[in-house]
């Protein structure tokens, strides 16, 4: 993450002065220029600091942003989507200025298929609220980022979370979209059928493309069966390459877990402080099984045989499902335990992902680095695919403390690199990650660059975000 990446594009002053005036006229009270609605769509969830749009607008119907855009087209402005702010590299900035289109009153389920186990739904529903809808379906949608966000946001950064070793990341579980394009049309990606060999496969062109190519008004989603049981468990190990050790095993013998989270002893302090738990302050895997009963039990007894082997302390496994709902609490409120060990420090969030193989390396190095820099930094990972995140307590008001984060997260993105892995897993490049895609991807940047040009000839997605189009 590199706040030398957080720079100020051209704006159309013209532009953007007219385009204020139609879309007030156009939209009313649903357009937004105060200052608060300005900030509260500009905000970032790391230090990276604000880029205020010059204007929100609260759009309703795919017919709103089919408006918007070809107002924005027009005149040559800046369209920014916006789902509930969580990112956490920038993608909701505005650069350039231009208008935020906020997606929150585009949150209905528009079609649900039990028998096909697919979804349609708006992009500004929340994963938590889709769920809710699905309850009496007996389904569910697998994929968990952590935080509440939107499903638009979340195909959008090509999302993925602690179920990902199970069911996939958002491109694995996105069948189809509909999108707005930059001469205001409405496109489908797809149909949803389950596989096809008919032409390009756009879809996954724009998820994860961050808002870059076209502004998406639909997602068609599969879904997954409720599993009739499910297990939970915490096992602690002597270092940080015992329990990678066991992450690995566990994968290679083909052993079904849905989560398998790595938590270093720093991470688990706090999450003991925080919610009020007990566990050895100790490299600690959590991890959950579904299936039948019968599957479960002998999922989570074939694991406790590898921990053991790998040297870790007993398996504590649990079907209540209380007890799980407590182990998972703590993993998803990490990011606040962390934030919690010293409340005078900002927090930056980054992840990087490797081969699994290197993992134990890869987390190893990483916290020698922190402590060689004197820095506080708990480490949280999605083990089972090679997916770990860095939570960096510092000063931001000091140059030197902010210096010596940027020089870690520098060093820790090329750490990744250097292993074949991913300067991002799953946070998405934004304005935070913009240093480093040129040495990950090297010539498909300009590949990459020719697309956006192609569909987005004026830079009106999402400008400042993933590369830089000047140096096409």
């Amino acid at each position: 993450m590199a706040i030398r990446d957080v720079q100020s594009g051209a704006r159309n002053e013209d532009g953007i002065r007219t385009v204020l005036g139609i879309l007030k006229q156009a939209f009313g009270d649903r357009f937004q220029t105060g200052q608060s609605f300005r900030e509260q769509h500009a905000h970032t969830t790391t230090y990276l600091p604000a880029q205020l749009p010059d204007g929100v607008v609260f759009v309703e119907t795919s017919e709103d942003v089919k408006s918007v855009v070809g107002i924005c087209a027009e005149h040559r402005v800046p369209v920014i989507p916006f789902g509930v702010g969580s990112s956490l590299e920038g993608q909701v900035n505005a650069p350039s200025g231009g208008i935020s289109v906020d997606f929150s009153r585009m949150n209905r389920v528009l079609r649900i298929s039990p028998e096909d186990l697919d979804v349609t739904v708006e992009p500004g529903i929340t994963r938590e609220e889709l769920n809710r809808e699905l309850r009496d379906t007996g389904l569910f949608f697998p994929i968990d980022p952590g935080a509440n966000a939107t499903i638009g946001g979340m195909a959008s950064t090509r999302a993925s979370g602690t179920n990902a070793v199970r069911y996939g990341t958002m491109k694995d579980n996105v069948l189809a979209l509909t999108v707005v394009t930059a001469n205001g049309e409405e496109i489908r990606t797809a149909r949803r059928a389950r596989k096809s060999s008919a032409g390009y496969d756009l879809t996954r062109l724009f998820v994860g493309a961050e808002g870059t190519l076209g502004v998406i008004t639909s997602v068609t989603l599969k879904l997954q069966g409720i599993p009739e049981k499910i297990g939970g468990g915490v096992c602690a190990f002597p270092t940080i390459e015992d329990a990678c050790n066991a992450v690995i095993m566990t994968i290679q013998m083909g052993i079904p877990v849905a989560r398998i989270e790595l938590l270093d002893d720093v991470q688990i302090k706090a999450c003991n402080a925080y919610s009020n738990l007990s566990y050895p302050e100790k490299p600690t895997l959590f991890l959950e099984f579904h299936g039948t009963e019968d599957t479960v039990r002998i999922q989570s007894e074939q694991f406790a045989e590898i921990a053991a082997e790998c040297g870790g302390d007993e398996f504590q496994w649990t079907a209540n499902a209380e007890e799980r709902t407590k182990l998972w609490n703590a993993r998803h409120n990490a990011y606040w335990a962390g934030r919690a060990l010293d409340p005078s420090l900002n927090g930056l969030s980054t992840d990087v992902c490797v081969p699994i193989s290197r993992l134990a390396e890869c987390v190893a190095e990483t916290q020698a680095d922190i402590q060689n820099s004197g820095l506080l930094a708990p480490i949280v990972g999605h083990a089972g695919d090679g997916n770990f995140h860095v939570l960096v307590l510092f000063n931001d008001k000091d140059p030197a403390s902010v210096a010596n984060v940027e020089a870690f997260t520098e060093r820790l993105s090329r750490r990744a690199l250097a292993m074949d892995g991913t300067c991002t897993g799953e946070h998405g490049v934004g304005q935070g990650k913009m240093s480093y895609l040129d040495e990950e991807l090297g010539g498909a940047l300009d590949v990459m660059r020719s697309v956006k040009k192609g569909l987005d000839p004026e830079n009106i997605f999402n400008p400042g975000k993933i590369f830089r189009m000047a140096q096409a």
